[in-house]
């Protein structure tokens, strides 16, 4: 689902845009934003007190040109102001056209049970015949019919269509990667699914209908600000009303123009018509990073998370334990060592067992299995806790855990050596995992597994860390490694030995303290921890139980990507605060255009306020409005892309935006009103 197209403006988007914008003027639908409601009013005024003009030849109001004038401005402000949400919804709808292409009706090879559990009969129906509980079978080439868990089989599925990433992935019954999204291929292999949704409500569905708007509900800080903008039109209303006595007794006749210019460019309504735009493409970039949320406030809430709960494995570290070191033990040959580990590990096809194969092809010594026909490979078990080969000419390696080849050397009536302990404790408390090794149950040296943190990773703990947000690394692993993974990884807290309430338990324990808390999951276990966050992201190739729980789906099954979503969501708190910045600061210069302008001849004294010293009262006024309204389809696209993001802390924060939307929103309505009012000048 990933767009190719870096263009906000692309032609046929902005085509639907304008015709959307016209249709936006229906009241009913205005009614929703008080803010440019208000406007539309009084423009619905300035066309009657144009058509009163042209009929009664009455200037009293002002002149027929100078009222269209006005009336224009202001029809052009409501436009600009719909057009701004609406290319917003077009991007979004352009999104979901192609997913429509995903979601076509596919024949599904439905599983019909013959009353034998064993013997089943393959029909085939369509995608949409298929009910939660059903089961369906997927063969090579085969598109996955709709949502669902593979309860048998193992297969290649390219998910492409979804993720926009072309690298296939393995799904598995059994594990926390059993989940398959409708509209992906089977590459390989066969499995049998059955099915977590019923017809429309697959995730596929819920992201149709989420891009297009359907079920876009406005954000509690979205309600806040429309209420408070909604107060602000109310006093200016109350304002604009006072004047009327005012100038009647200052004896300056006040036109309805004058009036309505007044009032529309006091009111916010720069941020009162980019609000809605805002919160759309703050979802869009959301989804645009291939993350459907159940709800905007959860992208919103992304902003405000103060603890970020992450699993170690396959997100801090790469997710294998990799062979580093090799420690021989004393009076033992490094190279028979290093041999002897090649040996034990030539059978192991983990990927602990095969990154030591690689660190000794490192030290020349490369070893293939097919040259020991006759050897006898022991496969690791539970119970020993150890692996080897029995080699033809009689000699036994073996590969383990310390207390396990410690057992058998001791067993055998063999001391342990005092330096190879040593060693195996130096690597548990640098946070590695030992394995000893031995031959003929005598200890010949000890190999160091470390787990290898990602590259780049403490730097995007350090950036959340100046954004004040709490790093919290979850790990099964003892509370030694654990602390030292987290120490080498620069997170800020650890939960050694995690069980699921261990999860669930520290983030209500946050909670409790004010804190608002994300945390990603894909298995079952992560469930309960996922619904409690604050912020819950269910990777998509995990179980069903964990997209339940969680109020966003990552499809990209990028365990990092958490880290992308919080700063989406204070981008796009970002992005509103500075614009309600730079549109409240707007109205100081507003103020000192029009207001000056309309009373300077009944009261001199306003003179020291004729800052701008602008050509005429209608010049002041049309240059005011103009620039109102030409305002903002100049921030649309600041709006759609959003305000640059940079991880510093709120107090920063504050001050960036007051130094450059605040003191920006007052020197540029000086600099645009003067120049306007220049070239008006020429023409009345």
């Amino acid at each position: 689902m990933k767009s190719n197209s870096t263009s906000l403006f692309q032609g046929d988007l902005v085509r639907e845009a304008l015709k959307q914008s016209l249709i936006k003027l229906n009241p009913r639908i205005m009614f929703k934003n008080p803010v440019m409601f208000t406007v539309e009013v009084g423009t619905f005024v300035m066309l009657m007190t144009v058509a009163y003009t042209m009929l009664s030849h009455d200037t009293t109001q002002g002149s027929i040109g100078y009222n269209i004038t006005v009336f224009l401005v202001l029809f052009a402000t409501l436009l600009f102001a719909n057009f701004a949400e609406a290319i917003a919804e077009a991007r979004g709808k352009a999104q979901a056209n192609s997913l429509r292409k995903t979601r076509e009706d596919t024949p599904a090879k439905k599983v019909f049970p013959l009353g034998d559990m064993y013997v089943n009969e393959i029909k085939i129906v369509s995608s949409s015949e298929l009910r939660k509980g059903d089961m369906f079978i997927c063969e090579t080439g085969d598109i996955i019919p709709t949502d669902g868990e593979i309860v048998e089989g193992i297969a290649t599925i390219d998910e492409s269509a979804i993720t926009g990433e072309s690298a296939p992935v393995i799904r598995e019954s059994g594990g926390d990667k059993s989940s398959v999204t409708g509209g992906t291929k089977v590459l390989s292999d066969k499995i049998k699914v059955k099915v977590t949704t019923e017809p429309g409500e697959s995730f596929l569905d819920k992201m149709i209908a989420l891009v297009e708007g359907a079920s876009r509900q406005k954000t509690p800080n979205e309600i806040a600000l429309t209420i408070l903008l909604a107060g602000f039109t109310l006093v200016f209303i109350i304002v604009c009303i006072t004047l009327k006595p005012f100038a009647d007794y200052a004896n300056t006749p006040i036109t309805i123009a004058a009036f309505i210019s007044l009032f529309v460019c006091l009111i916010p309504t720069t941020i009162g018509g980019l609000l809605s735009a805002i919160g759309i493409a703050g979802m869009d970039r959301a989804l645009r990073a291939n993350v459907i949320t159940k709800s905007g406030k959860a992208v919103e809430t992304a902003g405000d998370i103060d603890v970020l709960l992450l699993d170690k494995t396959g997100t801090i570290t790469i997710g294998n334990r990799n062979a580093t070191n090799f420690f021989a033990a004393n009076g033992v040959d490094e190279l028979d060592f290093i041999k002897a580990c090649a040996l034990a590990s030539i059978s192991d096809e983990t990927p602990e067992g095969k990154s030591i194969t690689e660190l000794a092809g490192q030290h020349n010594i490369i070893l293939d299995k097919s040259l020991l026909p006759n050897a006898n490979f022991i496969m690791f078990t539970a119970e020993t806790r150890s692996s080897g080969i029995d080699l033809p000419d009689g000699h036994r390696i073996r590969k383990g855990a310390f207390d396990s080849i410690r057992n058998i050397t001791e067993k055998a009536g063999n001391s342990f050596p005092n330096d190879t302990a040593g060693r195996v404790k130096q690597i548990s408390t640098n946070g590695g995992t030992p394995l000893v090794v031995s031959q003929d149950e005598k200890v010949l040296g000890v190999i160091e597994l470390q787990d290898i943190i990602k590259p780049g990773i403490q730097e995007r703990f350090e950036r959340l860390r100046k954004m004040g947000v709490k790093t919290v690394m979850v790990t099964g692993d003892n509370p030694l490694t654990a602390k030292y993974i987290a120490e080498k990884a620069g997170v800020d807290d650890f939960i050694a030995e995690a069980k699921p309430e261990d999860k669930m338990n520290y983030i209500k324990a946050e909670q409790a303290l004010g804190k608002l808390v994300a945390m990603m999951g894909d298995g079952t276990n992560d469930a309960p921890a996922l619904a409690q966050a604050d912020v819950g992201v269910a990777m998509n190739s995990g179980t069903a139980a964990a997209k339940e729980a969680g109020n966003m789906v990552d499809l990209d099954n990028d365990p990092t990507k958490l880290i992308e979503i919080v700063e989406i969501g204070k981008q796009l708190l970002m992005t509103r605060g500075t614009l309600t910045t730079f549109s409240i600061a707007n109205d100081v210069a507003k103020y000192f255009a029009i207001v000056p302008a309309l009373f300077i001849a009944s009261i001199p004294a306003l003179q020291g306020l004729n800052i701008m010293q602008l050509a005429s009262p209608e010049s002041a006024i049309l240059s005011a409005v103009i620039f109102n309204a030409i305002i903002i389809p100049f921030l649309i696209p600041l709006a759609l892309k959003g305000v640059e993001y940079k991880p510093i802390g709120a107090s920063a924060l504050l001050r960036r935006n007051l130094l450059i939307y605040g003191l920006g929103g007052i020197i540029v309505p000086f600099i645009g009103i003067k120049l306007i009012d220049m070239a008006v000048s020429l023409f009345i």
